[in-house]
């Protein structure tokens, strides 16, 4: 009979747990599981710490089969922290294009920077130190060092979470600091401390692919008669989380300016300021608004007042393209008009740069502006 770490509700005083017994046998199971069953990823095949790096950020918020793509781009552009480091923030932009948590990319470039001018352009092998780095938190740092440098620290991402929620019925919540240290606590004392990277692979893998989050394989389950939570009958309660997100609503209106001229056609770009969403992406000229509106309201903003009247243009009576993107916390209801104007050269508009139709590719622009071009009228 498995003794059952009374669902680890509170730490020692000290914040170390009592590994239990049956551990071992448990981590052998599970790293003879991930032998037979891992994916063949090609950051796996790496043991250069910088390599895992940029795998690990790329996979926080993105899809393995999307960012596998990216990782094989950036990497290829980008092949060490000299040649990251030395980028412009707008080629690391244009390279992230697409994968969205942009303040990813902008940490990365930043945290190239500091191992250049701090570490020799060495990914340090010291926790404290590689914490330094922005962006870097506890789960990456301890990736990093286990997957590249085989130290003992337990990578605690979602699916470990799972993973160890279940397997010892765990119920605090793991969005709550309380919480976040019992699981890494657990994490720790399950940890197979002579082969770390093998482990945190092990346990990353089998919540992604086998103790899935709504359909997990319980039955073929090779952990099962080590899973409290199977017992209690509780799988599918599992993790807890204490709350939800609050979802907020925004009204983006974007007027899409096309100057027609002798030598070609021309548009309007900006870059989107800092503290707000897309943070050094760039946009067209955009109206936000608290609520949906119509294009008689649209045409007494000044925004558009003063773009009709410089390019003495025109704009369609409806949008050409409405829809929503949705964010982690948000829901964007986007619009998009088009305003089209016969002129011999393209004026100056204030805050703007005119730039050839043609060459809207080299600048990194948020996906959702993508939709909005690939549904924009011919000329």
């Amino acid at each position: 009979m498995i003794n059952s770490p009374s669902r680890a509700r509170s730490l020692s005083v000290d914040g170390q747990v009592e590994p239990q017994t049956y551990f071992p046998e448990l981590r052998k199971l599970l790293a003879d599981w991930y032998h037979e069953h891992k994916r063949d990823l090609p950051w796996r095949q790496a043991t250069d710490p910088y390599r895992i790096w940029i795998s690990e950020v790329i996979l926080q918020q993105t899809r393995v089969e999307q960012g596998r793509d990216y990782y094989h781009r950036f990497i290829e552009r980008f092949p060490d922290a000299q040649s990251l480091a030395e980028a412009t923030e707008d080629e690391v932009l244009k390279m992230w294009e697409g994968l969205g948590y942009y303040s990813r990319a902008r940490n990365l470039h930043r945290a190239a920077q500091m191992v250049v001018s701090d570490f020799g352009g060495c990914i340090p092998r010291s926790q404290k130190e590689i914490l330094q780095l922005p962006g870097i938190g506890d789960y990456t740092a301890a990736a990093i060092l286990s997957f590249a440098f085989d130290l003992p620290y337990a990578a605690v991402d979602g699916n470990v979470f799972r993973v160890v929620s279940r397997l010892l019925h765990i119920d605090s919540p793991i969005d709550t600091p309380q919480g976040k240290k019992i699981f890494a606590a657990w994490a720790d004392a399950l940890l197979d401390r002579e082969n770390p990277a093998t482990h945190n692979q092990a346990m990353m893998e089998f919540g992604a692919l086998h103790c899935t989050p709504t359909s997990p394989a319980c039955l073929l389950c090779p952990l099962r008669r080590f899973c409290l939570a199977d017992v209690a009958g509780c799988v599918h309660t599992l993790p807890v989380k204490k709350g939800g997100l609050r979802i907020s609503n925004r009204y983006l209106y974007y007027i899409y300016v096309r100057v027609i001229t002798p030598s070609g056609a021309y548009t309007y770009i900006c870059r989107r300021p800092a503290g707000d969403i897309w943070q050094g992406l760039y946009e067209f000229p955009c109206i936000e608004l608290d609520k949906k509106a119509s294009l008689e309201s649209l045409l007494q903003t000044t925004e558009v007042s003063v773009l009709l009247q410089i390019t003495s243009g025109s704009m369609g009576s409806h949008p050409f393209k409405t829809f929503k993107h949705q964010l982690t916390h948000r829901n964007l209801w986007m619009h998009g008009y088009l305003l089209t104007a016969l002129l011999d050269d393209v004026p100056e508009i204030e805050g703007f740069r005119s730039i050839p139709e043609e060459q809207l590719a080299d600048y990194a622009l948020p996906r959702a502006l993508h939709l909005l071009i690939d549904s924009l009228p011919s000329r």
